[in-house]
């Protein structure tokens, strides 16, 4: 069992910065892959980034966070990070953290196996 908890939320202004994290429990953190998904208000839950796991570690993004946003893991910490810099209005979604043994499709959510409670990010323009 992993549990997902994710932090770094808030308000921010049109082209600022913000931080997520998402730190896991368990011992086969460093093996899973992880990923950011969001949901705006009326949209659908949609892929952000994911990075693989073991010695992987590669990384995807949806081509509308492409050279603005990076996603990043520290195992030692058991904790997967989102920079999101140049934000945007329509960044605006509730985040959530995934993970899941190696998705073979790495941006479809029904192929992660844990979620966090998602943290909300709110960008004004």
């Amino acid at each position: 069992q992993v549990q997902l908890v994710e932090s770094g939320g808030g308000l921010v202004q049109a082209g600022g910065s913000l931080r997520l994290s998402c730190v896991a429990s368990g011992r086969t953190f460093r093996s899973y892959a992880m990923g950011w998904f969001r949901q705006a208000p009326g949209k659908e839950r949609e892929f952000v980034a994911a990075i693989r796991g073991g010695w992987d570690n590669r990384q995807y993004y949806v081509d509308s966070v492409k050279g603005r946003f990076t996603i990043s893991r520290d195992n030692a910490k058991n904790t997967v990070y989102l920079q999101m810099n140049s934000l945007k209005a329509e960044d605006t979604a509730v985040y959530y953290c995934a993970a899941g043994p190696n998705p073979a499709t790495i941006n479809q959510g029904a192929e992660y196996d844990y979620w966090g409670q998602g943290t909300q990010v709110t960008v004004s323009s």
